[in-house]
């Protein structure tokens, strides 16, 4: 989960409510975009409706949460290995989404819909990726199994509003111990303490349901159990100090043995460790402290030959000297990374940014493409090329490119985001106001979308058919506003 102040703030932004403990026995004000449908809805919540929740939640931490990561590598590197999970688990055509939190602490969350969230600090205690692995697909199994909708639907609460509540409380009490110690000791404890015990089941049968996915994706079964295993050992050796995701996932010896007996009785199977995998956590350890001291951190690992990848110390000190404008260093590190043969299209997106760095536009251009073409699946190369196209003022060759990339991805608000940014660079201000109204839109900020649309009517350049297209569109949001409010009342 959060740090408990960002999250605390963000459960205030989505739900003003006072004890989201209190499993919803308060009247509750719905944040915009959220849906009530009163006192008579049922107690059950669609996958439509589910997605919808989970959808405004992430919205709001992409906006507000500061702990939130937003880089397109580390993003791509968990929808990688998350896709690979989902593809072997119950669900293999579910719509997920994965992210990262910056945060020291070991954890990691389902949310309603598919968002999944991990800490870094689960990212850089995994010792393996098939441990990372292994978390993912407990919580990919929550979602799969609708424990957070089966968990809140036996409340049976009698609203919608009341359910959306619970949830987030849910979420609330496991990132938070002493929050769910106090509402345990409240008056309504036989309530909750029932609500934590069944969740207990719910992480019974997302190990189980985990377990299986884990192997069927073709990544070592022990991961999990080893996993949890050392975070039961660390909780034991700091007693009230325990790892978050101990407090926010109960954990038993029963549990732990069940998983490690289910992977004693698998064949052995020797999984290594992605480059990515290595990448990602060498990149997260460059970001943190000092430049200087991430250099030296890097810098006594090669010297001591202390590494499980000698390419992941080289891009992580290349990474680090890049923080510190030390740019001759950061080419050196690159420099002997193609030495290695190391091939990742991060070891591309760092070349690239060195070489857009040293004013080489057109060089960076074209490690973007060749990136590209062997890794056509990276947004962040994707995003990086747009951002050399922009730089280069190479507008009409970037609107060609933007438009394919919003046929493969219709749902990046950050290529409507650049699109507008061009738009707005030729002068379109039509095109530029409708492009800015999508990346307003798909974030779910309705209120800021239909004051664009507005004004791209009023831009007075655009052509019957682009006008047309507009006045729908306009109409297609006011309808949504409408509607929203209307669950509202």
């Amino acid at each position: 989960m959060f740090r408990t102040p960002s999250f605390a703030r963000l459960r205030r932004l989505i739900f003003p409510f006072a004890s989201a403990l209190a499993l919803a026995a308060a009247p509750l004000a719905v944040a915009e975009g959220l849906p009530d449908l009163g006192e008579s809805a049922r107690a059950d919540l669609s996958p439509q409706l589910e997605y919808k929740i989970g959808e405004s939640i992430m919205n709001e931490i992409r906006l507000r949460e500061p702990t939130y990561i937003d880089d397109p590598e580390i993003n791509d590197y968990l929808a990688r290995i998350g896709g690979q999970l989902v593809a072997a688990s119950p669900d293999p055509g579910g719509n997920f989404h994965f992210f990262a939190i910056r945060d020291n602490t070991v954890n990691a969350f389902a949310m309603f819909g598919g968002f999944i969230g991990v800490n870094t600090g689960t990212l850089l205690t995994a010792q393996s990726e098939s441990e990372l692995a292994g978390v993912l697909a407990h919580e990919i199994s929550h979602v799969t199994q609708s424990h957070l909708a089966r968990q809140v639907a036996a409340q049976k609460q009698n609203s919608i509003a009341s359910m959306i509540a619970m949830a987030v409380g849910i979420l609330a009490a496991r990132s938070n111990s002493d929050l769910a110690g106090a509402a345990i000791a409240s008056a309504q404890a036989g309530s909750v303490q029932s609500q934590l015990a069944y969740s207990r089941d719910f992480e019974r049968e997302a190990d189980r349901v985990g377990y299986q996915t884990l192997e069927k994706a073709g990544l070592d079964v022990r991961g999990m159990g080893d996993f949890f295993e050392r975070l039961q050992k660390a909780g034991r050796v700091y007693e009230n100090n325990a790892p978050v995701y101990m407090r926010s996932h109960p954990m038993t010896v029963e549990r732990i043995s069940d998983m490690q007996n289910r992977a004693q009785g698998a064949p052995y199977k020797q999984v290594l460790n992605s480059l990515d995998f290595e990448l990602v956590r060498a990149k997260l350890r460059a970001q943190a402290g000092t430049p200087r001291e991430a250099i030296k951190e890097f810098e006594t690992q090669l010297q001591e030959k202390k590494y499980a990848s000698e390419a992941a110390v080289r891009y992580g000190l290349a990474s680090a000297h890049l923080r510190a404008k030390d740019m001759a260093a950061a080419q050196h590190e690159v420099d002997a990374l193609k030495a290695l043969k190391a091939a990742s299209p991060m070891v591309d997106g760092l070349a690239a940014t060195l070489r857009t760095t040293a004013g080489d536009n057109a060089g960076a251009q074209a490690i973007y493409r060749d990136g590209m073409q062997r890794y056509p699946q990276s947004r962040a190369l994707a995003y990086g090329y747009a951002d050399s196209l922009y730089a280069g003022r190479q507008y009409k060759q970037l609107l060609t490119f933007l438009e394919a990339q919003l046929q493969r991805y219709p749902s990046d608000f950050k290529l409507y985001g650049q699109q507008a940014k061009t738009y707005a660079a030729l002068g379109k201000r039509l095109q530029q106001h409708r492009a800015q109204a999508e990346f307003y839109a798909l974030q779910g900020l309705l209120g800021p979308a239909v004051e664009q649309l507005q004004l791209a009517q009023k831009a007075g350049d655009g052509n019957f058919y682009e006008q047309s297209v507009v006045d729908a569109r306009l109409r297609e949001l006011r309808k949504q506003q409408a509607e929203e409010a209307k669950q509202k009342k």
